[in-house]
């Protein structure tokens, strides 16, 4: 506080205005690595391997090669852990590694209507800057890059100016191919928690069985995470934006760019499933509204009309070209693979379009018994693999993917979990699910993913999403629940056929001396009256399950069509 009859002395507009600077991406994320999945040792250490890994299966997949990929990491005696990700893909352009590993927000998925596990060009960049900030130290990289030539260098980021510096750059003939990145890490730990670099390469095996992983752990052991299929998943094609899900601001944003001429024409070319019939149903709906001007004059009260029309249309649903998922027969292969479980149920749910017009998938599966579970058992070795757990080990997991990627992190602002706490599990059995040996997968496949922040961990609670969840969970649940009902008639019915026959022969001996008839024909005759009665039983058993079945699905459909 200034002291009596001291007058307060005010800034000029020019000295604020030297206090105003502009920042680089790169100095901006610096101060901000939380935004981007750097908090905690264990996580941090799971970020920079999950940029990497996500690089290595898109680049293998791009050229159609089955992934082979090795993560490395060994802890130093300064509390430092070097981290190697290699993989047999066909390596980073010369041209282009100073971009792909040393420059924030360069690289070429975010502009693109194309799926892939990136999207900002963000991830390996902000490894190299990590590793800078945290020790001092360069990230080593070696690539082949065509004809037999091998390119190996340093990269660094320059964080004034978010422009990459290469150094110690060498060029030779050798027999490799892909790329391998080497690089050193303060300010991060190794263990095998939920978070753990182990647990994000487990989910990845499952979600991508088409890879192979091998993690060595800093004590050196080496746990290979087997291929389960041999299929490379198809490549998606780019595509145009549905009009389903497009907003206002989307519209005129677009309609101000277009080299259309006419609307009409706008709509037809830069839409999805937009047609010469569609426009005219469109302009019917939308009076005064002239389809044959140019599309830059649209104002923005026409552009409201425009996709409030939209919506009360009906479409074609969006193209699942566009789209990957991992998809039915091959998901189930990884799942039974992995966790042997006694019950599995995979859903598949057609594409549909959610905010901005953009086309998504939702996978669901959930796998009951075996391994299935937090508490289950997966390869542990290059040489062995460890047995089921009874039922009563495993506790109810839920894995969450985004394009195939495990997400482990901030579960609680996601979507999926979010529809996992909607559905009324009592009502399939599972009431209290986080206790049984259960695992529920969902993976959301789109183009663009609406990721919550700039870390890619969870994904944003949109509400077409959340319902899509819900019925595929739903679907999977039914499922289970049904072959819970026959686990647990399957054990009446055996107590019943138990107690029918325990005491046939005592029963056959009694009677044999009261009617003077032989014991083994009384025998024979009891026999066939407790098989008679207890086929009666499970028949009814069987009649009263179809019907339980039966309302539960009809519940379940009441319950699809009020979310939607």
């Amino acid at each position: 506080m200034p002291k009596k009859n001291e007058v307060e002395k005010v800034i000029s507009e020019d000295e604020l205005s030297k206090e105003f600077k502009e920042y680089s991406v790169a100095e901006f994320f610096k101060r901000n690595r939380q935004m981007l999945g750097y908090t905690g040792k264990v996580r941090s250490l799971t970020t920079v391997v999950h940029e990497y890994v996500t690089n290595s299966l898109d680049a293998c997949e791009d050229a159609k090669i089955l992934p082979e990929i090795l993560v490395e990491i060994k802890s130093l005696p300064n509390g430092h852990f070097v981290v190697i990700n290699e993989d047999n893909g066909t390596g980073i352009p010369k041209k282009n590694i100073g971009q792909a590993l040393g420059m924030l927000l360069a690289g070429t998925k975010f502009a693109r209507r194309q799926q892939k596990r990136g999207q900002q060009g963000i991830g390996a960049a902000y490894a190299t800057l990590f590793s800078q900030i945290t020790t001092g130290k360069t990230t080593h990289v070696k690539s082949s890059i065509g004809d037999g030539l091998v390119y190996e260098c340093d990269v660094s980021v320059d964080i004034n100016k978010n422009n990459p510096v290469i150094s110690n750059e060498k060029e030779y003939r050798a027999k490799f191919r892909g790329t391998r990145i080497e690089i050193e890490l303060a300010e991060v730990e190794y263990n095998r928690s939920n978070y753990s670099v182990y647990e994000y390469l487990r989910r990845t095996a499952i979600a991508n069985p088409h890879s192979q992983i091998t993690l060595v752990e800093p004590n050196n052991e080496i746990i290979v995470f087997p291929r389960a299929a041999t299929e490379i998943p198809k490549q998606p094609k780019s595509i145009l934006p549905h009009p389903l899900g497009i907003t206002t601001s989307d519209l005129m944003e677009m309609a101000g760019v277009t080299p259309a001429r006419k609307l009409s024409s706008f709509l037809e070319s830069e839409f999805s499933r937009v047609s010469s019939d569609k426009v005219k149903e469109l302009s019917a709906l939308v009076a005064n509204i002239d389809f044959e001007r140019a599309p830059k004059t649209l104002t923005w009260e026409e552009a409201e009309r425009i996709v409030s029309a939209i919506s009360k249309l009906k479409w074609i649903a969006p193209d699942s070209d566009a789209l990957a998922p991992i998809g039915t027969s091959q998901l189930e292969k990884s799942l039974k693979n992995l966790l042997a479980p006694e019950s599995l149920k995979v859903v598949e749910r057609p594409s549909k379009v959610f905010r901005g017009g953009i086309s998504f998938m939702v996978e669901a599966a959930i796998a009951y018994g075996g391994n299935s579970g937090s508490g289950g058992g997966i390869a542990t070795s290059a040489n062995s693999r460890s047995e089921p757990n009874s039922s009563s080990e495993g506790k109810g997991e839920l894995m969450r993917f985004a394009n195939r990627v495990p997400l482990l992190f901030d579960a609680g602002s996601c979507a999926i979990s979010e529809a996992v706490k909607t559905i009324d599990w009592s009502r399939y059995e599972l009431k209290d699910w986080e206790k049984l040996p259960i695992s529920i997968f969902v993976n959301f496949t789109s183009v663009y993913v609406p990721y919550t922040g700039a870390g890619k961990l969870a994904i944003a609670q949109e509400e077409e999403i959340i319902a899509e969840i819900r019925n595929a969970l739903m679907e999977c649940a039914r499922s289970v629940s049904s072959y819970l009902h026959g686990m647990q008639r399957a054990a009446l019915q055996e107590e019943r056929r138990a107690i029918f026959f325990r005491y046939l022969k005592e029963v056959a001996q009694v009677l044999s001396e009261i009617t003077g008839k032989e014991k083994t024909v009384l025998e024979e005759k009891l026999r066939k009256i407790a098989e008679e009665r207890t086929s009666l039983l499970e028949a009814e058993d069987a009649e009263e399950q179809e019907d339980e079945l039966e309302k539960l699905e009809k519940d379940a459909s009441s319950d699809i069509e009020d979310s939607q």
